[in-house]
């Protein structure tokens, strides 16, 4: 060997890795709830990916059902961020989603660059899922489009709550975003029972028509909109509670055509505590400006509302579920962690 030249090179060694290959991409997630021997509901599959995050704490022998959290890296979606997760309970498991905080979706380089975030859920027989997320949070220039399709089983239970915020209200954001799209589906025995689409379009520069309400002025100093939807056994005593609620709040234009001594003999009856709780409702109701409605399709219950701030709404949805008690009993007090105070 000349001491001049180079030495030989030395050939490399493939290994293979000890690792199975990742069946997950990007964004994607999968969980599995199943009910174990001792009748304790336990996570049997997680897996995700960036920018999807999966936690669950310890299942324990006192628990109503398995909770776990669903998070973003960074606390939020970046604009082009593709989120897939698929969730099956299986039967006669119950299961908690909830999270850690709003869910931000950060401003897109243009309308073209759309966040988008998909979940597909498999609910069996006489299996139950509580999804009570904090809401939705898109900050101004943001893009955003999500799909969540519910497949239910015989006896099976589904609580899902839906809401959005107008953005980053303390920095003046509101209603800011550029668009922001979802759709809820409830399908059970192949047919469709519920189909809710919600579509808010931002201000298009430009092309304000001359008369014409800005996003702004069309949500009314709203900074909150939200869907709860209800379906199954287990949750009938809940979208009953609202139903009759809702049907016994004052409406518009009505009159009281009772004399003045019939007003002043029934306002001196001592309330029952259902008419009490009802009457401060009602009174937090008008001073949080609280608008809602409900109403029962195919085995379904929808229930909408808005409120002029996000800790208002917050504090509705959660006095109505924790009132009627239904949540609590089958899911537990850690299922509706997001909608209290």
């Amino acid at each position: 060997l000349s001491l001049d030249q180079p030495p030989p090179p030395t050939p490399h060694i493939s290994m293979p890795s000890p690792f199975p290959a990742s069946s997950s991409a990007p964004g994607e997630g999968h969980i599995i709830a199943a009910l174990q021997p001792h009748g304790i509901t336990a996570l049997t599959k997680v897996t995700y990916q960036y920018p999807l995050k999966l936690i669950s704490p310890s299942p324990t022998s006192y628990q109503k059902s398995v909770l776990a959290f669903l998070l973003t890296y960074g606390g939020g979606l970046v604009g082009g961020d593709q989120v897939n997760l698929v969730i099956d309970v299986k039967e006669g498991a119950k299961l908690s989603i909830v999270t850690q905080g709003h869910t931000k979706v950060f401003k897109s380089a243009s309308r073209d660059v759309v966040t988008r975030q998909t979940l597909e859920v498999n609910v069996e027989k006489n299996a139950s899922l509580c999804l009570l997320p904090d809401p939705v949070q898109p900050f101004e220039e943001s893009v955003y489009e999500q799909k969540q399709i519910f497949k239910v089983g015989e006896g099976a239970n589904i609580c899902l709550l839906d809401w959005i915020s107008a953005g980053r209200t303390a920095r003046g954001e509101k209603w800011d975003f550029t668009s922001w799209k979802g759709r809820n589906e409830i399908w059970g025995g192949g047919r469709l029972l519920l189909r809710d689409n919600v579509i808010i379009e931002g201000d298009i520069e430009g092309d304000q028509r001359a008369g014409t309400l800005s996003l702004k002025g069309k949500m009314h100093e709203l900074s909150l909109f939200g869907t709860l939807a209800l379906k199954g056994p287990k949750l009938e005593g809940l979208a009953d509670f609202m139903m009759k609620e809702f049907t016994s709040l004052p409406r518009i234009g009505a009159r009281d055509f009772r004399s003045q001594a019939a007003k002043d003999q029934a306002s001196s009856v001592e309330l029952s505590e259902e008419a009490k709780w009802r009457k401060v409702r009602l009174e937090r109701e008008k001073k949080d400006g609280i608008l809602w409605s409900a109403a029962k399709m195919r085995g379904c219950t929808v229930v909408k509302f808005g409120a002029v701030a996000v800790e208002g709404g917050r504090h509705w949805i959660g006095d109505m579920v924790r009132r009627e008690g239904s949540v609590l009993e089958v899911f537990g007090d850690d299922a509706a962690m997001c909608i209290h105070e």
